[in-house]
C-alpha cells in the first residue's frame, strides 16, 4: 500500500504542474459559472491552528472586503439573486458563484474584491469564528448523529495524521486563532502555484483572460509537496462508541484504501460500490438486506470516497479530491433494540460481498446504471466544472468520458479481482453513535445472541438466515471498544 500511496501522489502533482491553470467550459448559456480552487486545505495548517483554514475562507468568503462591509455585499448581490460559496477540506480550498451574464460586471467586482481584497475585520472574525464552534459542537455534535459518525470514523481512522479531525478544526484550536493567523495562512497559501480557475457558460470571449490578469495579484508561491504519511494499520476490529443521549444507532465503518481516481482499479470499485449500496438509491444490496427484507433503519450505504454532507445531498460535492480515500458503510439510522443484530448483518453481507463477489447478471445491471448515472454528475455547468477540476488534479480525462470508457472495457472478473485486493471484513474501524453506550459495548464484546422480531411474518428462508446471523461473532479485543462521551468530540485533536 505505502508504495502506491506514494506513486499516487506523484502522479498528482505531476498532473498539477505549470501554474496558473485555467479550466474554461464555453457554451451559450447565459449563466456565468466561476470556480477559485486553491491547492491547499486543512492538511497544510501549522500545528496548533487546526481551522486556519477555514476560518480564513470563511472570512473572504462571508466577511466584507477592504471597502465594503459584509452587509453592504449581501445587499448588492441581493438584486442579483447570486452569492459566493466556499467549501473547505484537507487538500483543496473552493469559492463558486453562479451569475447572470447581465450581471456579469457587477458580480464580478464583488468576487473579485471579496479573495483579493479581503477586510480583515475583528467584528467580521469573532461572528466567523463563534459560527464555526458552534458548527462543531451544535450543528454536528448535537443535531446530526449520522454525519458525526462519520466524522469520528475519519478522526479514528487517520488519527495522529493531518487528516485527523474535521476540517472546520479543533475547537481549542478555533478559540485561540487570531486574526494575524488567518493573514499568515493567506499569504503563505493562497498563492498562484496552488491557484486553479474555472469558469463556465456564456461568458465573452475575453473574460478568462481577464480572470488569470487579476488573480495573478496573488504572490507567486511555491507549490507544496503532498507527501502524506500512511494511515496507521489496523491491528484488528477497532470500535469508538460515542455516548450520547439519542433515540436511535447510527453506525459507520471502514478502512483505508489505496484507490483513488487515478488508480486502475477505481472504476471497478465504483461498480462494487454502487452494487453494495449506491448513496441514496434503494438498489443497493445492504438497502434491500437491511431495509427492504427486515424493516431495520433508513439507509444503508457504501463509499470509496469522502463523501460529507450526505444527509443532506443526493449527489457527492466536487472539488473534495484527496491523494488518500478510505472504503466506509452508513448505516442509519438503528433502533436500539436491534443495534447490535443491525451490526451484524451489515457484517454478515460484507462477508459475503468480499469473499462472493458479484454475480454476471449483477455486474451487468449495475454497469448499465453507472453508465446512466454518470451523466447527473455533471447535470449542471457548477458541477460539471468542478468534475473538471478534479480531473485535473488526478490527472485523467473529462470524468464522464472517462468512466464510461472504464465502464464498457470492464469485466466481472476484474471487478470481483479487485473487490478481492481492496476490500476486507477485518481490521475494520466502526463507530457508534448511541444512548446506553456500555450496554451496547457490553453486548458487542460477549457476542451474546441477538435475535430480531418482526411485527409481521417473515419468509422461511430470512428467518433462517437471521438465526445464523444472531450468533455471528464479532471479533473485538475489550481494549479496542472505546466509550467516549460526546462533550469530548472535536474539542482537541486526539
Amino acid at each position: 500500500m505505502k508504495g502506491t500511496l506514494v506513486v499516487t501522489a506523484l502522479m498528482i502533482t505531476s498532473a498539477l504542474d505549470g501554474a496558473p491553470r485555467l479550466v474554461p467550459l464555453p457554451d451559450k448559456s447565459p449563466l456565468v459559472t466561476m470556480r477559485v480552487v486553491l491547492l491547499t486545505g486543512a492538511a497544510q495548517e501549522p500545528a496548533g491552528q487546526e481551522g486556519v483554514a477555514a476560518l480564513c475562507a470563511a472570512m473572504l468568503a462571508q466577511g466584507g472586503t477592504r471597502t465594503l462591509s459584509y452587509k453592504q455585499i449581501v445587499d448588492a448581490m441581493f438584486p442579483m439573486a447570486t452569492s459566493v460559496d466556499y467549501q473547505v477540506d484537507k487538500e483543496m480550498v473552493t469559492f463558486s458563484g453562479v451569475t447572470h451574464v447581465d450581471n456579469l460586471e457587477k458580480y464580478y467586482a464583488l468576487f473579485r474584491a471579496m479573495l483579493l481584497e479581503p477586510g480583515w475585520r475583528q467584528d467580521d472574525f469573532d461572528r466567523l469564528r463563534d459560527d464555526a464552534v458552534n458548527f462543531l459542537r451544535v450543528t454536528l455534535r448535537g443535531n446530526n448523529d449520522e454525519e458525526l459518525s462519520k466524522e469520528v470514523l475519519y478522526n479514528a481512522l487517520y488519527q495522529g495524521h493531518p487528516y485527523g479531525y474535521h476540517s472546520i478544526g479543533v475547537i481549542s484550536s478555533i478559540q485561540n486563532l487570531t486574526l494575524d493567523n488567518l493573514r499568515d495562512f493567506y499569504k503563505s497559501q493562497f498563492t498562484q502555484a496552488n491557484l486553479i480557475l474555472g469558469v463556465a457558460g456564456g461568458y465573452p470571449k475575453s473574460f478568462p483572460e481577464r480572470l488569470k490578469k487579476d488573480f495573478a495579484a496573488l504572490p507567486q508561491g511555491t507549490k507544496s509537496e503532498r507527501r502524506l504519511p500512511d494511515p496507521k494499520p489496523l491491528s484488528g476490529n477497532r470500535l469508538v462508541i460515542v455516548e450520547k443521549d439519542t433515540r436511535s444507532v447510527a453506525y459507520s465503518f471502514g478502512f483505508p484504501i489505496e484507490v483513488t481516481r487515478g488508480h486502475p482499479d477505481y472504476v471497478a470499485l465504483l461498480v462494487a460500490q454502487s452494487y453494495l449500496g449506491q448513496h441514496r438509491s434503494s438498489a443497493g444490496r445492504l438497502y434491500e438486506r437491511m431495509r427492504q427484507q427486515r424493516g431495520l433503519n433508513y439507509g444503508d450505504y457504501a463509499y470509496i470516497e469522502y463523501f460529507p454532507r450526505g444527509m443532506f445531498r443526493m449527489m457527492p460535492d466536487p472539488n473534495l479530491a484527496r491523494p488518500q480515500q478510505i472504503f466506509q458503510v452508513w448505516i442509519r439510522p438503528v433502533e436500539p433494540d436491534t443495534a447490535h443484530f443491525g451490526l451484524r448483518l451489515a457484517m454478515y453481507e460484507l462477508n459475503k460481498f468480499v469473499a462472493q463477489g458479484m454475480s454476471q447478471e449483477d455486474f451487468e445491471r449495475i454497469r448499465s446504471f453507472l453508465s446512466k448515472y454518470v451523466n447527473l454528475l455533471i447535470k449542471t455547468k457548477d458541477a460539471e466544472l468542478g468534475y473538471a477540476i478534479d480531473s485535473l488534479y488526478y490527472g485523467i480525462p473529462e470524468y464522464n468520458g472517462f468512466i464510461k470508457k472504464g465502464l464498457s472495457q470492464l469485466t466481472l472478473e476484474k471487478v470481483n479481482r479487485a473487490i478481492r485486493k481492496h476490500l476486507r471484513a477485518e481490521r475494520i474501524q466502526f463507530v457508534a453513535v448511541a444512548r446506553n453506550a456500555q450496554e451496547l459495548r457490553g453486548k458487542i464484546l460477549s457476542n451474546q445472541p441477538s435475535p430480531m422480531k418482526y411485527n409481521s411474518e417473515k419468509p422461511g428462508d430470512l428467518l433462517a438466515e437471521d438465526a445464523v446471523i444472531q450468533e455471528l461473532k464479532l471479533d473485538f479485543k475489550p481494549e479496542n471498544v472505546v466509550v467516549v462521551p460526546v462533550d469530548r468530540i472535536f474539542e482537541a485533536r486526539e
